[in-house]
């Protein structure tokens, strides 16, 4: 077998060399790592930790580098300047989608995530709009949040203080409330659908984090010859393609045109427009699903560890939530403004956590001068997020969980640049609304009416993830709920 993978990626090599025009033909891109012919910058990218890779090349060469997976040249931006200025400053320049195949083989470059020029921009104003149409950022997804958060508050209590992993439980919960904005209801935990849902998102959300995930985005002509589990990720995607395909069908046969009940009845409304199309429909549900149910879920793992490991954290902001609000009616966000601990506690979770840590990658859509380099149209960008999270300019004590680097915050950080767990610019995750009220509301039930203990010494808690490439993914773990 390996006789035959290595003539394959020497042919799909060279086929790439002979019909591929890289944009350094025609601009001036950033130096970086010597490539080897065919293979790029393979050695320097270890498989197993391309994050970590990626943030050392960027202490020998700079905030700014170029690096080449396989034969496709990437420029690496890290630290918050660097970053800032592409997707904030150079906003418009840089808000294009680069290359991301694991997605790509399957959206086609549709769908609201991965679509580029017009086509984008018309989905993502009409996805805005329909959003807050249906709640987004007003009270009555608060209201829908409270619904769902009093359905997982009573999950918990059957636990009864024994141990349990809280994945499956905090996904079928916060999955809920995006399905309940796309299909216009939510679903009994217990519904098949519902599992489904979840069980194709973790799933492919772990595959994507793994070194078979990186390794499929660095050679996916070669990757899909060799045996492995990415393949599970098109099987996956198959399966979330039919179950969306069924519900698109359920909707067209009760539509009402006159009174659109949910984000796809709006769609199926729009669709003799341009750029709405069926498939632009079902790869921006799933668009919308996947962002909505792992992105939250995950950072609430990440926080589960982070209270235990640090129990007089935890202690404090349950004081805060008993002073406040008490113990007879739950948090809402109203009372987030007298909670700065709380609120202090919730964005250092996520700069910590850093679940999406190299962002999607972004694409320049112009020829842009950039730091003294030419950067052409088209030229892929990956923004190491983890560097801006942890970049000691900006943050005190970047590599501790620490509060305090938002307790005493001059500025409104939730716009700061140095703050982007739903990245920045053109591309910022439009569910960041919805998440963050989500991350209050939920930390807040479940502290004001449980404890979180490990199973474990508090120095055994290990805080690294299981694996980075998509996303960190917090390790397997266990816990106690103890009522308080």
């Amino acid at each position: 077998m390996d006789w035959i993978g290595a003539v394959l990626l020497l042919l799909l090599s060279i086929t790439c060399l002979l019909l591929a025009r890289s944009p350094q033909d025609k601009g001036r891109l950033p130096p970086g790592p010597r490539p080897l012919p065919l293979l790029g910058n393979l050695l320097q990218l270890r498989s197993r930790d391309m994050l970590a890779s990626l943030t050392k090349l960027s202490q020998e060469y700079g905030p700014i580098f170029t690096v080449h997976l396989g034969t496709r040249p990437v420029v690496v931006l890290s630290g918050y300047e660097a970053v800032k200025e592409a997707l904030v400053d150079k906003a418009e320049e840089f808000s294009g989608r680069g290359e991301y195949p694991v997605f790509h083989d399957f959206t086609k470059g549709n769908g609201i995530a991965f679509s580029n020029g017009e086509k984008w921009k018309v989905l993502r104003r009409f996805s805005i709009q329909i959003l807050r149409n249906f709640g987004m950022g007003k009270k009555s997804i608060e209201e829908r949040i409270l619904e769902e958060e009093a359905f997982l508050l009573e999950e918990l209590k059957k636990t009864e203080g024994a141990p349990f992993d809280p994945t499956f439980v905090l996904s079928r919960s916060v999955s809920n409330i995006i399905c309940s904005v796309i299909f216009g209801c939510r679903f009994d935990y217990e519904d098949e659908r519902l599992l489904k849902i979840i069980q194709l998102i973790n799933d492919n959300f772990k595959i994507m984090s793994s070194p078979w995930g990186e390794m499929y985005n660095i050679f996916p002509g070669l990757l899909k010859w060799i045996p492995g589990p990415h393949h599970r990720l098109f099987q996956n995607f198959g399966c979330m393609k039919a179950l969306i395909d069924h519900s698109i069908h359920e909707h067209q046969a009760r539509l009402d045109s006159s009174c659109p009940l949910d984000f796809i009845d709006c769609f199926l409304i729009k669709m003799a427009e341009s750029h709405f199309h069926m498939e632009t429909l079902v790869k921006t549900t799933h668009n919308l699903l996947f962002g909505g149910t792992e992105t939250v879920g995950t950072t609430l793992r990440h926080g589960f560890l982070l209270l235990m490991k640090y129990p007089h954290i935890q202690a404090r902001v349950q004081e805060e939530i008993d002073r406040v609000v008490g113990l007879g009616r739950r948090p809402t966000l109203e009372d987030r403004s007298a909670m700065p601990y709380t609120d202090a506690v919730l964005h250092e979770v996520q700069r910590f956590a850093d679940v999406i840590p190299m962002n999607l990658p972004h694409r320049v859509t112009r020829d842009t001068a950039f730091r003294g380099f030419i950067l052409p149209k088209g030229t892929e960008i990956i923004t190491l997020l983890n560097t801006v999270h942890y970049d000691p300019s900006q943050f005190q004590t970047p590599n501790e969980f620490n509060p305090a680097h938002f307790l005493d915050f001059k500025e409104d950080f939730k716009k700061s640049p140095a703050f982007m767990p739903f990245s920045a610019g053109r591309r910022l995750c439009l569910g960041e609304p919805l998440a963050r009220m989500e991350l209050f509301l939920y930390l807040t039930g479940i502290l004001q009416n449980f404890t979180l203990q490990p199973l474990c010494p508090l120095e055994e808690i290990d805080v690294t993830p299981l694996s980075s490439g998509l996303g960190n993914v917090p390790r397997p773990f266990q816990l106690r709920m103890l009522p308080r």
